[in-house]
């Protein structure tokens, strides 16, 4: 069955209040079987007339569903939290901090702090990517005409005085991207090796620097020539994110930064 992205309407009319928002995500984290987040026992838990409060009386601890999550010291409302969810990751050029603040109607500084807690939360457990992936490098960095005269290298157009990242995707599923000192043949294979399962199918350009690697099934097309779909080989998925990631850089998304990049 094919998934469908509920309309914003619909979202708005699921979650009109906090206690709508409440009720679903204890559902969706308990079961309706509320578990102490501190010592993870489910047998004592007592109902407080607070509603959303509970105490756990195995640990003497109180607890809500925000408890050990993003939202948690959140004065922010639960369904604004979940709008917020619903419009990241419904943004096909994401979302910034100033257009999710009008959004939501706060101010942009929490919702800057909605936007980092919530991307943080979606860096994964460091899984190591496998099956089909994707791997290309950008350069980040200011432009020279846009520099300071006494800033300006004046040694070149194109890469110079930028930051090379090599990007790395599993096909429709999680990312890789860091900071590299260069894009030489040991530089980017060692990254590879690190980030992939050997045995995986790599979906690479023509760079040199990605042949020679038996440990991995690869697959190349050839963009100076004008080819950028062959069959199964492309990287149009980890090209995307480099759209979104310039966008943040140069662009109207400020708020997303080199702090997503590892080094």
């Amino acid at each position: 069955m094919k998934d469908i992205t509920i309309s914003t309407y619909e979202i708005m009319k699921r979650f009109p209040t906090e206690q709508a928002a409440r009720v679903y995500l204890e559902e969706r984290r308990w079961n309706g079987e509320p578990v102490c987040p501190f010592c993870e026992k489910k047998a004592r838990i007592h109902v407080r007339k607070v509603d959303g409060y509970f105490r756990c009386l195995a640990c003497n601890e109180d607890f809500t569903v925000r408890t050990k999550t993003v939202m948690e010291r959140s004065h922010i409302p639960l369904n604004k939290w979940l709008y917020a969810m619903y419009l990241m990751v419904t943004a096909r050029k994401g979302i910034s901090s100033l257009q999710l603040s009008k959004e939501l109607g706060i101010t942009q500084k929490s919702a800057w702090f909605m936007l980092q807690r919530l991307r943080e939360s979606c860096k994964g457990d460091g899984e190591i990517l496998l099956g089909v992936v994707e791997a290309d490098e950008c350069y980040i960095g200011g432009k020279e005409a846009n520099k300071h005269e006494s800033k300006k290298l004046k040694t070149g157009r194109g890469t110079v005085g930028k930051t090379a990242i090599l990007g790395i995707r599993e096909r429709k599923g999680n990312v890789r991207a860091m900071a590299i000192v260069g894009t030489d043949v040991k530089t980017i294979q060692d990254k590879i090796r690190e980030h992939v399962t050997p045995g995986s199918t790599l979906c690479t350009d023509e760079h040199t620097a990605y042949k020679g690697m038996p440990d991995f099934a690869h697959l190349e097309v050839n963009h100076s020539a004008k080819q950028f779909v062959d069959g199964m080989a492309h990287t149009n998925g980890i090209e995307s994110v480099w759209a979104v990631l310039k966008r943040g850089f140069y662009g109207t998304y400020h708020n997303f930064g080199t702090k997503h990049i590892q080094r």
